[in-house]
Formats: C-alpha cells, sequence, structure tokens
C-alpha cells in the first residue's frame, strides 16, 4: 500500500490510499480533495496513520501449528522504539515543528525529552533503538546549520500554536532568566563567570532570557554573556518579540530582579504596560513607613500612588511564616559559622542573610539584633509596581502566573537537562539551547493535552512508558512483503495507545 496523489484538470488534488498487491492499482480509500498544499499535507499524513492501522489489522493466527509458530518467529527481521513518534512526534507534527524538513533535527529534539544526554550518547541511543546510523561530526555539522537558520522559525512555529491554544489573544508575557554553567574553567567572549542563580560562581556561565505566556508556553529567547546585568536582558527580548510580530500592546509581567530605574524610564518610553516585583524594602523613607503603617490583614492589598505608576501592596499570612521560617534558618546558618570563627569582616555585605551581620570592635563580628528586628516588620508584604490599565485584582492575577516561568526553568534543568553545557562554540551554544526551547514546548503541549484528556499522568510518566513500546517487523514467508505491529503488552501501554490515537 502506498499514497498517491492525483490531479484533476481543475488542479484539485486527491490524496489516495493504492494497493498493488494483486499487480493492479486499486483505491481503497479517498482520503481527501482540496487545493491549499498545507491541506493536502494534512492529509497525507492522515494517509499514513490510516496505513499503518490497516497493518496492525493482518494478524497471525499461531495457533494451529507449532511449525507455523516458529516460522513466523524466524520471519521476525527487525524491531524498533516507535512510541516516542507516535506520541512525541505526533505533538511535533501538531504543534507545525515538522515544516522544518530534516529528520536530524526532529531526533534530536525528541530524544532531548526522552534521553537528555550529549550529543555521542544520542548517536548510539539512535542506533539501539531505531537503527539509525548518525555520525556524531554529522550531529555537530547541523548543529553549525542549525544556529544560522532555525532559531527564528522555532519561535515563529511555537508563537503561531501557542496563540492558537490561547484563543487568539495573548494580552501578557512573562520575561525572566537564569544562568546555565559549563563544566571547564577557561571564560571567552559569550561564557563569563558571575552571580550564578545556581551556586555555582566558580564556574563560567551563560544567561538565558526567555519570554513565555500564560500557561507557561514558550514564545521566544536570548541568551548573553555570564556576567551582563540581568535587568538589561529584557528590554532587547521584548523589543525584537514585538517587532517581529507587529503587536500593539503588551503586559509585560517580570520579577523584581529585572526592577531598575532604567528599565522602568525605557517601558514608559517606549509604551509598554508592565507588572515587575517591587523592592520595597529600598523604596524612600516616606514610602516605607507608609507602606508599614498600612496595617493590613491576610488577603489584603491596597494601592499606593507613585505618579503615574501605582505601587500595590499585599499581606499574606503564609508568605508571613515563610519569611519568618527562611530568617531563622539563616540566622541559625549564621550564628554557627561565628561560632566556628569562619566569618570575617568581607562577609558584612548586602548578600541573602549576611545582611543581619555587623562589626563588634576591631575583629569581632556579631548578629546585629536591631537590623533583624527591623526586618521582622516587612514579614508577609510584597510589592508590585505597574503602570497597566489593569484592576488590581487583575494585576495581583498575572504576577502570579510568573511562577510558570520558574517551572519552565525547572523543568528543563531537570527533565530535559539543558545544563551544564559541554559545548564550547557559541554557535553550538546557541543551537543546543534552541533545541532545548523546541523540545520544552512540546513538553509543555504534552502536558496540556493531558490535562484536556483528564489523565492524572505526568508528562514525565508518558514518555517513560512511550521509551517502552516497539513494533515488530515481520517477513511473510514466501513472499518480500513485509507486516510492522505494535507490541502494546502491557495495560498502561494499551491505555496511553487510546489516550492518544495509535
Amino acid at each position: 500500500m502506498f499514497i498517491r496523489k492525483k490531479v484533476n484538470k481543475s488542479g484539485l488534488i486527491s490524496v489516495q490510499i493504492i494497493d498493488k498487491s494483486t499487480g493492479k492499482y486499486k483505491v481503497l480509500k479517498t482520503i481527501g480533495s482540496n487545493h491549499d498544499a498545507d491541506r493536502i499535507e494534512s492529509y497525507v499524513r492522515d494517509g499514513k496513520l490510516w496505513i499503518q492501522n490497516r497493518m496492525k489489522l493482518q494478524e497471525f493466527n499461531f495457533n494451529n501449528n507449532a511449525d507455523i509458530f516458529k516460522s513466523m518467529v524466524d520471519s521476525i527481521t527487525g524491531h524498533r522504539l516507535v512510541g516516542i513518534e507516535l506520541i512525541l512526534g505526533k505533538i511535533f507534527n501538531e504543534i507545525g515543528f515538522n515544516k522544518i524538513e530534516d529528520s536530524l533535527f526532529r531526533s534530536l529534539v525528541l530524544y532531548r525529552l526522552v534521553y537528555p544526554k550529549s550529543k555521542l550518547k544520542t548517536t548510539q541511543y539512535l542506533y539501539r533503538y531505531e537503527q539509525k546510523v548518525v555520525d556524531e561530526d554529522a550531529i555537530y555539522r547541523y548543529m553549525d546549520k542549525l544556529y544560522h537558520t532555525q532559531k527564528e522559525l522555532v519561535q515563529q512555529i511555537s508563537y503561531t500554536h501557542t496563540l492558537s491554544i490561547l484563543g487568539n489573544r495573548l494580552s501578557a508575557v512573562f520575561y525572566d532568566v537564569t544562568t546555565l554553567y559549563f563544566e571547564v574553567d577557561q571564560e571567552d567572549e559569550l561564557r563569563k563567570t558571575g552571580f550564578s542563580k545556581e551556586g555555582k560562581h566558580q564556574h563560567p556561565q551563560i544567561i538565558l532570557g526567555i519570554l513565555v505566556s500564560k500557561g507557561g508556553y514558550p514564545l521566544a529567547y536570548d541568551i548573553y554573556a555570564g556576567n551582563k546585568y540581568e535587568g538589561h536582558t529584557m528590554l532587547p527580548v521584548l523589543d525584537a518579540f514585538k517587532k517581529q510580530y507587529k503587536l500593539e500592546q503588551l503586559v509585560i509581567v517580570a520579577d523584581s530582579g529585572l526592577l531598575s530605574n532604567d528599565n522602568i524610564v525605557e517601558l514608559i518610553e517606549k509604551k509598554y504596560e508592565f507588572i515587575i516585583g517591587a523592592r520595597i524594602k529600598t523604596e524612600n523613607q516616606k514610602t516605607k513607613e507608609q507602606i508599614l503603617g498600612l496595617k493590613l490583614k491576610d488577603g489584603q492589598s491596597t494601592i499606593i500612588k507613585k505618579g503615574e505608576l501605582k505601587l500595590i501592596i499585599t499581606y499574606s499570612d503564609i508568605r508571613a511564616k515563610k519569611d519568618i521560617y527562611n530568617r531563622e534558618r539563616g540566622l541559625k546558618r549564621l550564628e554557627k559559622l561565628i561560632q566556628q570563627g569562619k566569618l570575617t569582616k568581607s562577609n558584612i555585605n548586602n548578600r541573602g542573610y549576611n545582611k543581619f551581620l555587623q562589626m563588634a570592635g576591631k575583629i569581632e563580628v556579631k548578629l546585629d539584633s536591631h537590623k533583624v528586628d527591623q526586618d521582622s516588620k516587612w514579614d508577609g508584604l510584597k510589592g508590585y509596581i505597574t503602570n497597566a490599565k489593569l484592576s488590581k485584582e487583575d494585576v495581583l492575577d498575572n504576577y502570579k502566573q510568573l511562577w510558570q516561568i520558574e517551572k519552565a526553568f525547572r523543568i528543563s534543568k531537570t527533565d530535559l537537562k539543558i545544563r551544564p553545557i559541554f559545548h564550547r562554540l557559541p554557535r553550538r551554544i546557541e543551537a543546543h539551547i534552541c533545541i532545548s526551547f523546541v523540545a520544552y514546548k512540546i513538553y509543555k503541549e504534552l502536558e496540556r493535552q493531558l490535562k484536556e484528556k483528564k489523565s492524572n499522568l505526568s508528562p514525565q510518566m508518558v514518555i517513560e512508558i512511550a521509551s517502552n513500546i516497539y513494533e515488530l517487523e515481520i517477513e511473510i514467508p514466501g513472499t518480500k512483503d513485509k507486516l510492522r505491529k505494535v507490541i502494546l503488552h502491557l495495560d498502561e501501554q494499551r491505555n496511553l495507545a487510546k489516550l492518544f490515537d495509535f
């Protein structure tokens, strides 16, 4: 059986399933007819699935004769892993990444989800489980090509798909940065030592800035030198995103780490609306007194006007308990270090809970109880600076969505193992990030579909089950015809087949 495209006199293209097993051409099924090229390609994909499902129905009866059974077993000519392609490959196509017509790109993305190891390990995995022979050098040559050609395209595809699942409405975007370290000592123009969010201060690193939509679906990204101030990464990504998609108005949501006077001024000048976490403890004395004088109860919030801006203050009992717990834990650590004599005047700075230290006499370092008491007055309070034309409730609701980007970084670092990065050349580092960006988009779409199907399976569990679904290839004795059969011998595999219709 094979697929044929037939064109009539008016240019209408029909996609048909053809059977030639009898020596004559026979139309088994017409999948559809259309003039649109994208629709035709969709018919072709549907046709391939139809053939695959048809082949599954051709089963053998092994009960009649043991010799027949042995003959059939001997006729097994191969087996390969297909669960990944049947689920993740299908989602890859649905999002639209199959517009990148390169099988190596597809393999690198899918196996970043399944087997996030080095490129050498990926080649071994492809050979062992899919019988695909891929040279490691070929992967690196492709990554050099990927750096130049695919970054804008994958972002365009991800944006278009995200827009469709959000009902073609993108009212707010969320921006944050993280650091990705390298297991090397040498620095270069991109890999620089700097403040590491992972505590890897001795390692060179890069900064990854990512833009996501509500729900955590990735939209755009960029990378920067590891010593760059993270606040200077936001505007370039936003400007490029807004220009590429010709967006008139957008609300930007970001954490307080990206708050600076320069950023605020530039955001206003470029007519962005924004919601950014505020550093309320560093406000001027008058504003700080006003905040502490509010006496807010659990769940309450209020607005303090700051010229054209609004400073929204909220209070939460849960946040207060967390603040108390974190401070007490930090103080215990400091007290232990003081008793051990491991703290010197070099430790007296504003990093973390070191702000509670002070010098006593010429050499003694001790805790400053007054600073501790002053800090406790802020327990449970949080602020947000905004110029958005939204209600107070909508501002707070949008900021709450920022945890999705934290989840994106967590998934990328744990499940996709985006770091540490072992590449040296900037173009290959960029290609590695691009592949991981696409893999994360597929992960999020899998997560969305599972929720839509009301499944209690996690994306990671689906990937684990799919990684053990194989297909047998059997050669029919006396002929050169081959049949293929997907083996579903566990209930969890059969349930997954029903869930994703394969």
